[in-house]
């Protein structure tokens, strides 16, 4: 038995699997009878919304309304079927415990990834193939009442991102279910696929009324990207020996704060020998990660130079004679020059690196990322504009940005590496060790670096930006 859960995953044996399921679903009326609703029903309300629409904005002459309208309609059809994949993907393994039909499943000469991958699958046929019929009818509506038919790029990124989004959902709620010990926890710990998925199609409704079609191509890469993590992950985590032995979810507060404090510590009996292991020990451990994060923010840099070029700042806000005139008074009023913005600034800065912290941990370390990137590209925005109407680009950097940014730059770069690793750990937790452990040990490597290094850069910087930064600027700076 060892031998064959161990042996090489064929894509045949997870097809076994997946039609059992599926099979078990179309049987299932509870699960057809919404399917058939979201793919018939809703589709033909949309028509009739998107008509009424047209017709309201077309009296008020506002036709663009419409015209963004319904390919954001085209989306919402193609994604109220996939919800329900979540639902289906949350009964895979908690649903088969508690009806007793997971002790058989598992004693099947299939390997765990064959297991997995299956009902993986079947999580994902049916919703997916109910949501290309939904924006079938839809477009039918669309095509027969209306006349409309979609640019062909348009509708290749709905159908593009629907797939992701339920790749994504499902991928994420069959890891949730191979974790739980039931449906009611699994429905739990969903919210932490259904809140981040719920603000991601507010973020794309947004770009599809301004009409950024191609920010979605972007979107889709990012989703594809996180789908293939969280396969792996899963992939990496499913072991059919702990799930039929696992038999209640309970917290061990004692237990995670005996390995945090373990991991923490390093067995360091002093502060020197705590700093000597922190870059002994943790930092090696983020060698790539680190990496990672000065090429994006190299890459954030250069992003907002380019976006500079395309969308400049007005005229009226490139006139620098009053700013350099009042640099000093500015100065002032931000309490740079006397000192009592350090506590803000430094508060302010620790503030963003938990925030990337928090969000990071829940993605991969991917927003972590993109959220530390984002100063940086605005330094590079203003650096483009400046350059743009002939202003001294380097000089403003050097005198405004450069003194503190030789610590703050670090700071963001240590920072970024921990969280990216502690949001990797659960794609390859360490070989021998549960996920729980691991994700602990990340954790208190994450709070080393930051009481280590972090915390003291950041001071060290808000000091600069607040004694040093200023005086530099009014000496480098002309008409400072």
């Amino acid at each position: 038995m060892t031998a064959v859960v161990g042996s090489r995953p064929s894509l045949r044996g997870a097809w076994v699997v997946a039609g059992r399921e599926i099979r078990d679903q179309l049987r299932d009326w509870r699960i057809l009878a919404p399917i058939v609703l979201l793919t018939l029903f809703f589709p033909m309300l949309m028509n009739f919304t998107a008509r009424t629409a047209i017709d309201f904005v077309n009296r008020y002459g506002a036709p663009i309304i419409a015209e963004r309208l319904i390919p954001f309609l085209l989306m919402v059809v193609g994604f109220f079927p996939i919800s329900i994949s979540l639902v289906i993907a949350l009964e895979t393994f908690a649903g088969e415990r508690e009806r007793l039909s997971l002790e058989p499943l598992l004693a099947t000469p299939l390997s765990n990834a064959e297991l997995y991958l299956g009902k993986m699958l079947a999580s994902l046929a049916t919703p997916l193939a109910a949501a290309y019929l939904g924006i079938g009818v839809y477009l039918s509506g669309l095509v027969t009442r209306l006349g409309w038919t979609p640019p062909p790029v348009l509708l290749l990124e709905v159908f593009a991102l629907t797939t992701v989004q339920a790749i994504v959902m499902v991928a994420g709620a069959v890891v949730i279910s191979s974790l739980t010990t039931s449906v009611r926890a699994a429905n739990l710990l969903a919210s932490f696929i259904i809140i981040p998925v719920a603000q991601l199609i507010i973020g794309e409704s947004l770009i599809m009324f301004w009409g950024r079609y191609h920010v979605l191509w972007w979107i889709i890469l990012a989703l594809f990207l996180i789908g293939a993590l969280l396969v792996r992950s899963g992939l990496q985590l499913f072991d059919r020996e702990e799930l039929l032995s696992r038999e209640m979810d309970a917290l061990d507060f004692r237990w995670a704060w005996r390995t945090f404090r373990a991991a923490f510590l390093g067995g360091a009996r002093s502060l020197a020998e705590w700093y000597a292991g922190l870059f002994r020990m943790t930092v090696p451990k983020l060698g790539t990660c680190l990496a990672i994060l000065a090429v994006a923010l190299a890459a954030g840099y250069f992003v907002g130079l380019r976006f500079a070029a395309q969308w400049p700042m007005p005229a009226d806000m490139l006139d620098f004679e009053d700013v350099r005139a009042t640099l000093g008074a500015n100065f002032e009023s931000f309490g740079l020059l006397s000192g009592t913005g350090w506590l803000w600034v430094f508060s302010n800065n620790v503030r963003a690196i938990l925030l990337a912290s928090l969000v990071g941990a829940f993605t991969f370390g991917v927003l972590a990322v993109v959220l530390l990137m984002t100063p940086v590209g605005i330094v590079g925005y203003f650096a483009g504009n400046l350059a743009a109407v002939g202003e001294p680009a380097a000089l403003y950097l050097a005198g405004l940005v450069l003194p503190h940014a030789l610590l703050e730059v670090p700071a963001a770069i240590f920072a970024g590496a921990a969280i990216l690793r502690l949001g990797l750990v659960a794609v390859s937790p360490a070989g021998g060790r549960s996920l729980g452990t691991s994700w602990l040990s990340a954790l208190a490597e994450w709070a080393r670096v930051m009481l280590g290094i972090v915390v003291p850069l950041l001071a060290a910087a808000a000091a600069i930006e607040v004694f040093l930064t200023p005086r530099i600027a009014l000496l480098v700076l002309p008409g400072g």
